[in-house]
């Protein structure tokens, strides 16, 4: 049976959330502040503001899914705060929740601080380094907390960096050598490319009795450096310089076994497979991508 879904957001990783819904007879409304022109390719957009309450008039009824995954306005504590926690709480305040029965919030990795290269998983204790780390585990809270008032099954995704089309900035910044990598100690990185991204979304909006949080990445954590110089290599451009590690991003290798055990399987397991099809080049062999 089809479902009626609404991304509350719909950017770069809303659009293909959406691409996939629609190819399965699913019924998608995409909330966006400024809707494109023109056909939106079977979404049915809907014009509002999340950060008013009077600014979300005109949501359609009945419905079942809800994908929570706005961009804030601004990189800064207020801009986040304002569609994370004001608008989540304001978009369940104007919502017709009858029918809704899964609430899925793309949340981030950034939640957690610094774990030294270590595993982290779901019941790591989470330490925010930065306010945008601070307000997304707000968030996350607070939709927990409202789920349960709704009798609503609440999703939490924490994503890992994304990459793919529309997401090469790394790219041009190694082709440009305005990349440093710290080389002294590994410090670890973790992926996953934006279509696998979308797909653990759409999985999730589906599997029964979902556990309340799951982190997205693909299988393989990887160092700085091991990363940035097998692009370079692929590029054909100079390996970066050793520089500082990146602030406000901690060290660590995020798990995403409970994400697997739900039957979801990445079609890129390892980013450097990833970025080699986006690239066109050859995918690397097995033996070249071992990691120290």
């Amino acid at each position: 049976m089809s479902e009626r879904i609404l991304l509350a957001g719909c950017g770069n990783l809303g659009r293909r959330v959406a691409e996939r819904l629609l190819a399965r007879g699913d019924e998608v409304f995409a909330l966006r502040r400024h809707p494109p022109d023109g056909a939106g390719g079977g979404i049915r957009w809907i014009r509002g503001e999340l950060g008013r309450p009077d600014g979300l008039a005109g949501l359609p009824r009945g419905v079942t899914r809800l994908v929570y995954l706005p961009a804030p306005g601004a990189r800064d504590e207020a801009a986040y705060r304002t569609v994370f926690v004001d608008g989540m709480r304001h978009l369940f305040d104007a919502l017709d929740a009858a029918a809704l029965r899964r609430v899925l919030f793309v949340s981030s990795s950034a939640v957690y601080g610094e774990h030294a290269g270590a595993w982290v998983d779901e019941d790591t204790p989470v330490a925010p380094p930065g306010f945008n780390g601070r307000v997304l585990l707000e968030a996350e809270r607070g939709l927990l907390d409202r789920a349960a008032s709704m009798r609503v099954s609440p999703v939490v995704l924490r994503l890992a960096g994304l990459y793919g089309p529309g997401r090469l900035q790394l790219i041009e910044r190694l082709r440009a050598g305005r990349v440093q990598v710290p080389r002294d100690a590994a410090h670890w990185a973790n992926r996953i490319h934006v279509d696998d991204a979308a797909a653990a979304i759409v999985h999730l909006l589906d599997v029964p009795d979902a556990q309340p949080l799951y982190l997205g990445m693909d299988d393989t954590p990887l160092p700085l450096d091991v990363l940035y110089d097998h692009l370079a290599r692929l590029l054909d451009v100079a390996p970066p310089p050793a520089g500082p590690a990146p602030v406000g991003v901690g060290s660590k290798r995020l798990r995403n076994a409970r994400l697997r055990a739900s039957g979801f399987v990445p079609r890129w397991p390892d980013a450097r497979e990833g970025y080699a099809a986006l690239l066109g080049e050859p995918a690397p062999r097995r033996r070249d991508m071992e990691t120290p």
